[in-house]
């Protein structure tokens, strides 16, 4: 398999830190888009069945589980289209889908946002690829973590731990795990923080009191570093 990442980094190690000084309730989750089969570690198993892809980093960072997805596993279309598995439908595209759920006052007000929405493009991605951040076989693209606001403070400040700024969270109430925290991510380079969707807190166990945040897998020591700072400073609670 050819190495996504030049440094070499101590991925167990990240993930005690981030478990211990966030107090997390399971794993960060290793996510990896991968655009071609090679890519895939020796071994890995594909995911058996259908999920979505919230669910699917359930599975990894609940159960720890490591696997692989295709776009025959992926079950919501929203998500693989954002992912890059696949082209996005009619349905979607004409803001149909979101407004039968009663999201939107219109069809227009619908496809505004959904011409928001951050995506790879149609079939960029061949598979999407899940670990626990502690036993992750490869280099993530994005790490996803799931957590409640005060972590969530840590990891904002943590991101602006070294050059400063302001954070700009990006999001719609919709697509929050697969394009605000894993497309937009990956495509921006920057960390991002949503509020999570109804797909994701009624299929994938996203909890009332916890969020959802993806940041660039080469910001892991950085973001790592910085969380163990900004947990001990005077004035942190």
């Amino acid at each position: 398999m050819e190495e996504s990442a030049r440094t070499k980094i101590d991925y167990a190690q990240c993930s005690e830190t981030l478990k211990k000084y966030l107090g997390l309730h399971g794993s960060p989750v290793a996510l990896m888009l991968a655009p071609k089969k090679e890519l895939i570690p020796e071994g890995m198993k594909q995911v058996e069945g259908k999920h979505r892809h919230c669910g699917m980093v359930t599975l990894a960072r609940k159960e720890g589980r490591i696997f692989f997805a295709t776009v025959d596993n992926h079950e919501c279309m929203g998500g693989a289209w954002a992912l890059g598995l696949r082209e996005m439908t009619e349905t979607l595209r004409s803001g149909q889908f979101y407004y039968k759920l009663g999201k939107f006052e219109s069809w227009a007000a619908c496809k505004r946002t959904i011409d928001r929405i951050h995506h790879l493009d149609a079939q960029e991605t061949y598979a999407t690829l899940y670990a626990p951040l502690e036993t992750t076989p490869f280099a993530p693209h994005v790490i996803l973590i799931v957590a409640n606001p005060r972590s969530m403070l840590k990891l904002a400040q943590s991101s602006l731990f070294r050059l400063g700024g302001r954070v700009h969270a990006e999001f719609s109430g919709i697509q929050s795990v697969c394009s605000d925290a894993a497309a937009q991510t990956y495509l921006t380079g920057k960390p991002n923080f949503s509020l999570g969707c109804d797909g994701s807190r009624k299929f994938s166990g996203i909890a009332d009191d916890e969020m959802v945040m993806g940041f660039p897998g080469e910001m892991l020591v950085e973001i790592t570093e910085a969380v163990k700072v900004v947990t001990g400073a005077p004035g942190s609670v």
